[in-house]
């Protein structure tokens, strides 16, 4: 068993590191006065810088979470070291020798002292430089230099990267770390093998392999892209297991050659995949990262916050997330909004034409359009609002009442509350609505936050959250299972429901002509939409039909989830006199209700037609022509309705 490091060379480490140097590896530093340092915490969420170090004491503390030491203890605790670990790690950097009390402890490539850790990432340095040998030279790995070569990336760009290829055979890694004094305990421990009835095996086989490096530049870990067709993984990426020194949650991909760019510009890009990085690296866009086979999440964004002093008293950095244009890219960006509280800057959101990804972009038009697609990227609120309404047909009221209370939620969680009025006004004008409306609604999200205890992206829409994976899109039959409940204090939902209640409890009151001049969008209510469906899908009041074999043929001929409420219908109590010769409801009433339900139609086609010249009006690419037809429509409607009124008065 090895012995412990002497106490005089444990000095000597402490006496020779620059605590600032190490600290700068993960903490970007402010000057704080004579001989301090300032920046974020690493072991804390903060906005405001609290962590100071002072060089000439070569101590550190943090006056939010309390912690504190010196040189080592730091090391040890941002990168999860023993103490040991952590003297070694310091001496290597010093290009020191270590003693020890009680004998040796095992070498590296240069001879210095090397812990588990260390011996962990020799093994992975080792393997870097393997597999990116075997890119270059094995016939078997055209297939990973055709498809880096498709992709815009020569052999330089595969050098600077580190990108190699795993052989296909399966355990040539293995044999050859084990020709390096790696033990079976180090590379299975490490990821780099598996252990097998046969002996190791290695983890990535016949797969082009990127090696994924810490902040410091040391590769922890490795992400494997399949080639071949009968590859025996079907996973397109595989990535290494969490080890003990690779922590996916923790590490962006790129970070080690971005970092530099990211402290000086005080902008992130994280992008999507390893390709992506390269492309904008490459194409002159150094700050990018991504992550390892992982969402992004808190740790990554305290890591960036750091780097690029994301702080609450200084001018805004900027985050822009590049997203595919599918599905997939918009859940990824609104679970990203999601966290957009946690960052002090303002973060954006960056979709190309056609829904490209920054490595596709670079070959389809090259390095300009990559530089100007995160240049062009529009406000993360802005994305987040356009694509939560973009689920509703806006051309309808319902659609437009639903759109805005989804988008309430999002107004209401912007943190600067002075932008909140010009935001109000613009997503009125996206929506196709008055601006009262949107204010109304958003106060009425910020009750419901407060209510809730809900924190700015995290407020609720109903009992849902903010966040694409509680809000998908429905299919037919989850959004008919979803019908909301008719808001019986709505004046026109109410007459809706007496005209229904009346049509399922008094078929006879009503002529063919009367149900044909309905139609179902004459109802606001879905679920009264639904029970009008199931009316007519029934064919209509038939007379000599008894009330009971004409509810149930409406309730048969109704969609599930409204089934329970045509049962109500048909029994509800009317608040309305009846003819005591027929028995039936006096004609005046039917009429009036028949009256309001068409009048409402035509009033809501009215509202909808100006709704779209808002829309129109607030787009400077609208076409004349067809902001002529729609107010010649307008005026058509309006005339209808005047006409309508006449008649029914």
């Amino acid at each position: 068993m090895a012995g412990r490091i002497k106490t005089d060379d444990i000095a000597l480490v402490k006496e020779r590191s620059s605590i600032e140097d190490v600290v700068r590896e993960h903490v970007t530093l402010r000057p704080a006065g004579p001989g301090s340092m300032k920046g974020l915490c690493p072991f804390h969420d903060e906005k405001t810088p609290s962590f100071t170090i002072r060089s000439t004491v070569g101590a550190w503390h943090c006056f939010g979470c309390g912690e504190g030491g010196d040189v080592i203890s730091f090391l040890q605790k941002v990168e999860h070291l023993t103490f040991t670990e952590a003297v070694e790690r310091l001496a290597q950097r010093l290009g020191m020798e270590l003693h020890y009390e009680e004998g040796g402890r095992p070498t590296g490539r240069d001879g210095e002292s090397l812990g588990r850790r260390s011996r962990l990432l020799e093994a992975h340095r080792v393997a870097q430089e393997f597999y990116h040998r075997a890119l270059l030279d094995l016939p078997e790995a055209r297939a990973g230099r055709d498809f880096l070569r498709e992709r815009g990336f020569d052999s330089a760009a595969a050098k600077l990267f580190g990108v190699g290829f795993a052989p296909r055979g399966g355990e040539e890694l293995s044999r050859h770390l084990r020709g390096k004094g790696f033990t079976e305990e180090e590379l299975t421990l490490g990821g780099l093998s598996g252990r097998g009835s046969r002996g190791l095996y290695d983890r990535f086989r016949g797969r082009l392999v990127w090696p994924i490096r810490d902040i410091t530049g040391d590769t922890v870990g490795f992400g494997a892209r399949r080639l071949f067709d009968d590859d025996r993984i079907a996973a397109k990426y595989l990535n290494t297991s969490e080890t003990p020194i690779y922590k996916k949650s923790t590490v962006l991909y790129g970070l080690d050659a971005a970092k530099k760019s990211i402290a000086a510009e005080r902008k992130a890009v994280v992008v999507e995949g390893y390709t992506d990085v390269m492309a904008c690296h490459l194409a002159g866009v150094e700050g990018a990262v991504a992550t390892c086979g992982t969402a992004f999440g808190v740790d990554h964004i305290k890591v960036l916050r750091r780097i690029m002093r994301d702080e609450a008293d200084l001018a805004p950095a900027r985050v822009v997330f590049t997203f595919d244009g599918d599905a997939a890219g918009q859940k990824a960006a609104m679970r990203a909004f999601g966290e957009d509280q946690r960052w002090a800057s303002q973060s954006f959101v960056a979709v190309a034409d056609g829904g490209m990804d920054p490595c596709d972009l670079r070959i389809a038009k090259g390095d300009d359009a990559v530089r100007h697609l995160v240049d062009d990227a529009v406000p993360m609120f802005e994305f987040a609002v356009r694509t939560t309404i973009d689920r509703f047909d806006l051309r309808t009221a319902e659609g437009r009442v639903q759109g805005m209370r989804a988008a309430a939620p999002i107004v209401n969680s912007i943190r600067d509350s002075s932008m909140r009025p010009e935001y109000i006004r613009t997503v009125a004008g996206w929506i196709g609505v008055e601006v009262e409306q949107v204010r109304a609604e958003v106060a009425r999200a910020a009750r419901v936050a407060a209510r809730e205890g809900a924190v700015g992206a995290e407020a609720t829409v109903g009992s849902s959250r903010l966040d694409v994976d509680a809000v998908p899109e429905p299919s037919v039959e989850e959004a008919r299972a979803a019908l909301p409940t008719p808001d019986l204090r709505d004046p026109v939902v109410f007459a809706e429901r007496q005209l229904l209640q009346t049509l399922l409890q008094y078929p006879d009151s009503f002529s063919g002509a009367d149900v044909d001049a309905l139609s179902p969008e004459a109802f606001t209510a879905p679920a009264h939409r639904a029970v009008f469906d199931g009316v007519r899908g029934a064919g209509g009041p038939q007379r000599g039909l008894s009330a009971q074999a004409w509810a149930d043929r409406v309730t048969n001929a109704s969609a599930l989830a409204v089934k329970g409420l045509v049962a109500e219908l048909a029994v509800a109590s009317l608040p309305t006199r009846f003819d005591k010769a027929t028995g039936l409801p006096e004609r005046r009433y039917i009429d009036a209700l028949l009256v309001r339900v068409q009048e409402v139609l035509l009033t809501r086609k009215i509202g909808d037609a100006m709704s779209a010249m808002r829309r129109m009006a607030a787009d400077p690419q609208t076409d004349p022509a067809k902001a002529r037809a729609l107010s010649a429509e307008l005026q058509d409607l309006q005339r209808e309705l005047a006409r309508f009124r006449d008649r029914a008065s």
